[in-house]
């Protein structure tokens, strides 16, 4: 017959391996959620980028505008400057 003490390190070694075979799951469950976030954030991020992207491309030329309106305005100056 075994002496009770091993059969109580027995038992308590597979109370320890248990509880460290559990931690280890939860910790795998949270880096695997935490993993999934990840690419989900990579993809909002991607999604953003290429709206941003969408938009520079689309946008008015506004300094070509301006430099134009500016243009316009001279030539309309010059001319009723001209024509008093």
């Amino acid at each position: 017959m075994t002496p009770p003490e091993s059969t109580s390190i027995a038992l308590e070694l597979a109370e320890l391996r248990r509880t460290m075979e559990v931690g280890f799951t939860e910790q795998r469950g949270q880096l695997a959620l935490l993993v999934q976030r990840g690419e989900q954030t990579d993809k909002k991020l991607d999604e953003h980028e290429s709206r941003l992207d969408a938009l520079e491309r689309n946008r008015w030329p506004l300094p070509a505008v301006a430099a134009m309106t500016g243009v316009g305005a001279l030539v309309v100056s010059a001319w009723q400057a001209l024509g008093k």
